[in-house]
């Protein structure tokens, strides 16, 4: 019983920090969450593909990169290192902003009639729960959700600066 009390507390916990991270994400950079959501909107299927693609693309280029770090000296490790340290915290932004603006979907769409920080902290709620689902969330949701999240923060990078 302690063992369902203590996963239920860590469970509530780690919704709050990320509806709250999400939150501040959409606070201080309106404008790219925005983008973000309305591009995920409109072209979910192109989202997906691009996001697909580049996220394998790098992250493959960062598992290399450590992989050959591990057998290298330590300056050939330093060297090897920091490109693929920088290239994965390059995913994890961009993949931050993809998820921040998929919860403000998800929540735009489930709940319309809500103000737009309440939308996003209910559609982070939602997708994080939906994607904590053994087996479906994992393996099919997850990966759709941050290739279209991370595909449409790049194309919103390429059509903001078409549009400027």
């Amino acid at each position: 019983m302690t063992d369902i009390v203590r996963l239920l507390l860590i469970v509530i916990l780690l919704l709050s920090a990320v509806s709250a991270y999400f939150l501040v994400l959409n606070a201080l950079f309106v404008t790219r969450v925005t983008w973000t959501r309305a591009i995920a909107q409109s072209m979910p299927a192109r989202s997906f593909g691009i996001g697909f693609v580049n996220f394998v693309f790098f992250a493959v280029i960062a598992l290399v990169l450590l992989s050959l770090a591990e057998n290298a000296g330590a300056v050939v490790k330093g060297i090897l290192t920091i490109p693929a340290v920088l290239i994965v915290a390059f995913l994890s932004i961009v993949l931050s902003f993809g998820l921040a603006g998929m919860s403000a979907f998800v929540g735009e769409r489930i709940f319309p009639g809500l103000p737009a920080w309440k939308q996003l902290l209910w559609g982070t709620v939602c997708l994080a729960l939906a994607c904590s689902l053994p087996f479906v969330g994992w393996f099919l949701l997850l990966p759709y959700v941050g290739f279209v999240g991370f595909g449409a923060v790049i194309l919103a990078f390429v059509q903001k600066e078409n549009k400027a």
